[in-house]
């Protein structure tokens, strides 16, 4: 039997290339986005602000947040590739570079998107390196978006607004989705977002 369609549903999902469960909530969010008519809006918050460039060890709670049994019944139930970190990387070089391609390049963000956290969690690549981000640029065919990225304020200033949307939510974690106003903290299931995309479909205007 076919589900209904809800209509569409505006939602947000707080992230970084950093966080693994955000990794998990992208691919399990747009895999919903194939099957529902959403309008998503994907906002950035740093999960490690304070990382040198170069990165830094897994901390002891990284360490433990990576051989996480939740996390890698989810990473194997959603048949993601998977590759544990060495490093805390700084990813606000590759955040600019997805507010870019998000101010600019709308079309070719999703790919991007993807790529971004593919390369961290799938391939083991560290985003912290301005060459791995440009090569995974290039190959999501948007390579002339890095130095706008890196180089003017309009990307700057779409992330710092993420950042202020994220307090006026009261959101101190990542991933965060938020529908109808409604914060839905960690990696959700698909069960629950189901759920979540269906009740805000039924609310009236």
């Amino acid at each position: 039997m076919s589900q209904a369609n809800p209509g569409t549903v505006p939602l947000t999902l707080f992230a970084d290339y950093n966080c693994p469960f955000c990794y998990v909530a992208t691919h399990r969010l747009t895999e919903l986005g194939r099957r529902h008519d959403l309008d998503i809006l994907w906002r950035f918050l740093e999960l490690h602000p304070d990382v040198p460039a170069g990165g830094r060890a897994l901390g002891e709670m990284e360490m433990a947040t990576q051989d996480d049994h939740t996390l890698l019944e989810m990473i194997r139930h959603d048949g993601l590739p998977w590759q544990p970190r060495r490093l805390s990387v700084n990813t606000r070089r590759a955040l600019l570079l997805a507010q870019a391609v998000q101010l600019y390049r709308r079309d070719a963000f999703l790919s991007l998107h993807l790529g971004l956290f593919d390369a961290v969690f799938g391939e083991g690549r560290n985003l912290g390196d301005p060459d791995v981000i440009r090569a995974v640029a290039q190959d999501h065919g948007v390579a002339d978006m890095v130095e706008v990225a890196w180089g003017t304020p309009e990307p700057v200033e779409l992330f710092l607004s993420h950042v202020e949307a994220a307090q006026e939510l009261e959101i101190t974690s990542i991933p965060s989705l938020v529908v109808s106003g409604r914060v839905f903290p960690g990696a959700a299931s698909m069960d629950i977002l189901e759920q979540a995309l269906r009740h805000a479909a039924e609310r009236p205007g």
